[in-house]
């Protein structure tokens, strides 16, 4: 398989966002975004997804989160849609569950050029170190919007929200490697003949 790989930059007047994503890789990361607590959720994502990840942002936190979160997940997405290209010889379709602890976590994907986000996380706390538990759903729905995917993630039990948010994105990495298993046979996985 060709390597699946992308290499994006983006800058505005409120965050500069810098990612190097390779979709096969070995599930190394190197994050600073700013925001310790979604460096922790890109880190377990990208080591269970096996994604190799470079993410950095400048953002204005002198603000607040939502710029730098909504701004790492565009890029993120747009990443993720430049490494894949045409979708083709993939499952294209994946689903997980994750445990932590107490927590259990579901997420279903479809590789599918529509996207959409169902995140129902259940998160109680107003923050999670410095990350507004709100800007956590709208991370994944920034990121599902421009990689083009279709995404739905629920957290289905749990009474600890670092437990919750943690085991979402372990659930997330999961379901999208299965989706991104290579399949010699799929050719475009669609009966349109497109994605």
């Amino acid at each position: 398989m060709a390597e699946k790989k992308a290499v994006i930059s983006r800058s505005t007047k409120e965050t500069e966002v810098h990612v190097e994503l390779s979709l096969y890789g070995s599930g190394t990361s190197t994050l600073a975004s700013g925001i310790g607590f979604l460096d922790h959720m890109l880190c377990a994502l990208a080591k269970h997804a096996r994604f190799d990840l470079v993410l950095t942002c400048k953002g204005d936190l002198h603000v607040d989160d939502h710029h730098s979160v909504e701004d790492c997940g565009i890029v993120l997405g747009q990443a993720f849609k430049a490494a894949l290209g045409e979708p083709k010889g993939i499952a294209r379709f994946g689903s997980a569950f994750a445990p932590l602890d107490e927590a259990l976590s579901r997420a279903v994907v479809d590789i599918s050029g529509r996207p959409h986000a169902s995140v129902e996380l259940q998160l109680q706390r107003e923050k999670l170190g410095t990350l507004s538990c709100e800007m956590i759903p709208h991370f994944i729905e920034s990121f599902a919007q421009n990689a083009a995917i279709t995404l739905h993630v629920d957290v289905l039990k749990g009474c600890n929200d670092h437990h919750r948010a943690e085991s979402a994105f372990k659930a997330l990495a999961l379901a999208l490697r299965a989706a991104l298993t290579p399949d010699a046979t799929a050719g475009v996985p669609s009966t349109k003949g497109t994605l």
